[in-house]
């Protein structure tokens, strides 16, 4: 298994991208929650992601709304399910929890749907910072609350450092 990395600037802060065997498996926020040791991201190196970088460009431009590299996200099958849902969430739209919950065919694991949410390992292109409390709040971000607000104020067309809460 071999892994790389790199790190690259966004108006959120410095993004790292990590690769196992030449596709994504992370991307991570500065001081993000659930962040592996940087030990862990392997050697530095560009070549992997080209193509990622020239997304998450196109995505800060406002010129794509989804993404579509290959990735290989490692977790368990019911983290995989929560994350493949996550990717289901259109551009400048939210749902919440139990929404979630509800459409994997469990109602009552809107909590279990929110430890997944937070073990996300690929932010913003897997984009869980559109998932919301039940009553609409900003609630468990790993990236920190103000990123969430930050990004979710971006999608729906307001600048990077305007909110919307």
């Amino acid at each position: 298994m071999t892994r790389q990395y790199t790190v690259v600037d966004s108006p959120y802060g410095a993004l790292t991208l990590v690769a196992t065997d030449g596709v994504l498996s992370g991307l991570y926020m500065t001081d993000q929650r659930h962040r592996p040791d940087e030990e862990t991201f392997g050697v530095p190196d560009t070549t992997p992601f080209t193509e990622t970088v020239r997304q998450l460009t196109a995505y800060f431009a406002r010129e794509l709304t989804a993404f579509d590299v290959p990735m290989s996200l490692a977790g368990t099958a019911f983290q995989r399910s929560v994350w493949e849902r996550l990717l289901a969430i259109p551009y400048g739209e939210t749902r919440t929890y139990g929404e979630l919950a509800e459409e994997l065919g469990n109602p009552n694991a809107s909590r279990a749907v929110g430890l997944a949410n937070g073990k996300n390992p690929v932010s913003i292109i897997v984009p869980c910072h559109r998932v919301i409390g039940s009553t609409g709040s900003l609630i468990g971000y790993g990236g920190g609350l103000d990123r969430k607000q930050r990004l979710l104020a971006f999608e729906s067309g307001a600048g990077p450092d305007q909110a919307l809460f």
